[in-house]
């Protein structure tokens, strides 16, 4: 292959996505299915509405106690699990995409463990002293420096991807324990709060100390990391050659990190530690449209929501009046699928 060829493929490939009609077909279908359990989600509940008054509810032209209970109740918290779940999954790809190991993402590396110990110091030490709203700094901090002290661990003339994997386990069951110590030697009002977050749940959210305060970190980042996921598609030729087409390796490496880690912390703030959507998210998405970033990208979050939405509205609606939370059943799920990840990777 000639060197003019090689550059073509190479381009080719970073921008595929933009003429794949496979892609843009399963974004519009899952795109629907996000709408479609969206609004059906909304509508289940100990009080039913139906699809057609949930719609007129959204828009306020729905009568007064559907809107209430539309408005008020249910839609923050569906809300909240469409933005986290298309988070956690974005930053899942975007780890293993950049790591290079199909066993990345935000729990296997340490990030959420991380973020956890940072909302549960904020809990601890700060919510009766500041505002709700700098809770994501103190969970996108501890993200932060879980992720470098998994990488400083993890280094030994290199850094090899099951390594990684295995250190960041280690780290978040030993960042668990730190938090579990400070629930337990806490009020009890931290222990509930802590509780639900470490499970992982989108219960209790409201417009005005979830919604907002998330929805500038989902609408800043997400499209930060789209723009630059073409990167990674050019780096899989190789450092030499992705430097011969003008790609800054380290630094969009650099990026990349720091907006996965800073996008996982976020969805973990406000969706507390909930397991294993940054995991299968991408790998579904793999499957149905490749391995492009331009295309895995946006079905990835795409997946995320709808699992998230799925597990949530099973968590309160099947065990009634129970609220189970759902990062209870996407670890059900998770658990599984890393091991059988972990077996497919074992050699590696």
């Amino acid at each position: 292959m000639t060197t003019s060829s090689k550059y073509m493929t190479v381009r080719s490939k970073a921008y595929s996505f933009l003429v794949s009609k496979k892609a843009i077909i399963v974004s519009l279908a899952l795109f629907i299915a996000v709408i479609v359990i969206f609004i059906l989600s909304t509508g289940i509940g100990s009080v039913y509405i139906t699809p057609i008054q949930v719609i007129r509810s959204i828009f306020g032209s729905g009568e007064d106690s559907n809107m209430m209970i539309v408005r008020s109740l249910r839609l923050p918290r569906i809300v909240v699990a469409v933005l986290v779940g298309a988070a956690l999954a974005v930053a899942g790809a975007l780890l293993q995409g950049v790591i290079r190991n199909p066993l990345a993402s935000p729990d296997t590396v340490g990030i959420t463990g991380g973020a956890t110990l940072g909302a549960v110091s904020f809990f601890y030490f700060f919510s009766d002293k500041i505002s709700i709203h700098l809770l994501p700094v103190f969970a996108v901090a501890g993200a932060f420096a879980a992720a470098l002290i998994v990488y400083v661990l993890s280094w030994k003339q290199g850094v090899t991807p099951l390594r990684l994997v295995l250190i960041g386990i280690g780290f978040s069951a030993a960042m668990s324990a730190l938090s579990y110590m400070m629930m337990i030697s806490g009020p009890i009002i931290l222990a509930n709060q802590s509780m639900t977050f470490m499970t992982g749940s989108v219960y209790g959210v409201s417009w005005a100390k979830s919604v907002i305060p998330l929805l500038p970190w989902i609408v800043v980042l997400l499209p930060l990391m789209f723009v630059y996921s073409r990167h990674i598609n050019i780096q899989e030729f190789g450092e030499d050659i992705a430097r011969s087409v003008g790609s800054h390796v380290q630094r969009q490496r650099f990026l990349l990190l720091i907006f996965s880690v800073a996008l996982a912390g976020a969805a973990v703030a406000f969706g507390g530690a909930i397991g294993f959507i940054g995991l299968m998210g991408p790998h579904i998405a793999r499957k149905l449209v490749g391995p492009s970033f331009g295309a895995l990208l946006p079905v990835s979050a795409l997946m995320g929501a709808i699992v998230l939405l799925v597990a949530d509205l099973i968590g309160r609606t099947i065990f009634t009046p129970l609220d189970i939370p759902a990062g209870v059943f996407t670890a059900c799920i998770g658990a599984p699928f890393f091991v059988y990840l972990l077996y497919r990777t074992r050699n590696r």
